[in-house]
């Protein structure tokens, strides 16, 4: 069974990160849609290993790097390579000038803390977007084992209200850092130690309030979840019109992985809702499979269409035309072969010992099924 709004969630945050870094970030604040994928990874990650765990009886850590290297790396090469290479270059005026010590961190996934300490100009041409990428994979490398050890002294809810407790820490720290050390926004952007709890938000929702395996919560009436997304909307609306520096150091990215809870929650349980039946439509899930390169490229088509017009829609419009071609040829001609495998991957990783019985779940976490959510 395939989670029919969730490609059209990754087209939605893809889009929202290409309007704000082409000029409409009074609208589209490209900060947020990188927020909704922290979100969406640190669901999907916590559900795919809750799925083996509960299969198994264990998380097999080689096969879980594995997937996670054929999903990240090559497109991620395969771009920085080609960006490096002299006809790329050209047009990029003297701002850009490359070195090899920048270069290999951004190859060593080290790009969001040489953002912080170093120049953006020695990093490849138009590719900034990889900070993101690079806490990602921070995250990816700690929480499997993470979990493991957790799963095995508690039960679901107990490791949801842990993760509270660390975004809980997070935040905290995000504090001292601003009130106390005084810290430049650029740390609490784009620093793994503050921005964490991003992906662990999507992590709780993996734990303790997932709407993919767990029958919890059924007893909420739609209004109330009406309500609840009311309330989420309120909330998101405030992060973006209330302007206090310090507000969007600290407190920002908490009260946004809180709200984007119920709005994840009813998106994944109740994909036919009116409010959320747009994201199941073809462009939105074909936009979601070339999402991931989408993301990658589009800064250098938004830096490339700049040389071609000086009309603000045609230069945003050709840059869509340039980001979606080179995504959707990088998905056919590589990722789509590479999801094939970390598909067997994680088949093979169910089949390792026979199921457990239900009851290790626990009876508020017992799986409503098995969803391959491995994209």
């Amino acid at each position: 069974m395939r989670i029919p709004s969730l490609d059209g969630i990754r087209g939605l945050a893809a889009l929202i990160v290409f309007g704000g870094h082409a000029g409409l970030d009074n609208v589209l604040p490209a900060g947020f849609g990188v927020t909704i994928f922290f979100f969406l990874s640190g669901f999907l990650i916590t559900t795919l290993l809750r799925q083996e765990y509960e299969r198994t009886g264990d998380i097999s850590l080689k096969k879980f790097y594995l997937r996670r290297i054929y999903r990240i790396l090559p497109p991620l090469y395969i771009v920085l390579l080609l960006f490096l290479m002299p006809w790329s270059l050209r047009g990029q005026g003297a701002y850009f000038h490359p070195t090899t010590g920048a270069v290999l961190l951004q190859f060593m996934q080290l790009t969001n803390y040489y953002l912080i300490l170093g120049d953006a100009a020695h990093l490849v041409p138009s590719t900034n977007p990889t900070w993101s990428l690079a806490i990602e994979e921070h995250f990816y490398l700690l929480f499997p084992l993470a979990l493991l050890l957790l799963r095995r002294h508690h039960d679901y809810r107990r490791i949801g209200l842990l993760f509270a407790l660390t975004c809980a820490a997070v935040l905290l720290w995000r504090c001292i850092l601003v009130l106390g050390l005084h810290v430049s926004s650029d740390y609490t952007y784009y620093a793994t130690d503050a921005r964490i709890d991003s992906l662990l938000f999507g992590c709780i929702m993996g734990v303790a309030l997932n709407p993919v395996l767990d029958r919890c919560f059924t007893r909420l009436t739609d209004a109330q979840w009406m309500g609840a997304l009311v309330l989420a909307a309120a909330l998101l609306g405030f992060t973006f019109l209330y302007r206090s520096e310090v507000f969007r150091q600290t407190l920002r990215y908490s009260i946004q992985g809180v709200a984007l809870l119920p709005i994840f929650f009813c998106a994944v349980r109740h994909p036919r809702w009116w409010l959320f039946g747009w994201l199941q439509s073809p462009v939105m899930r074909a936009l979601g499979l070339i999402s991931y390169t989408f993301y990658l490229v589009h800064s250098k088509a938004i830096a490339l269409s700049r040389a071609y017009s000086d009309s603000g829609l045609l230069r945003g419009l050709l840059a869509l035309a340039m980001t979606i071609a080179f995504a959707s040829a990088m998905y056919y001609l590589v990722e789509r072969h590479l999801g094939a495998l970390r598909r067997r991957l994680h088949a093979s990783a169910l089949a390792v010992r026979p199921a457990m019985p239900a009851a290790a779940s626990g009876p508020a976490n017992r799986p409503a099924t098995q969803t391959d959510l491995n994209r």
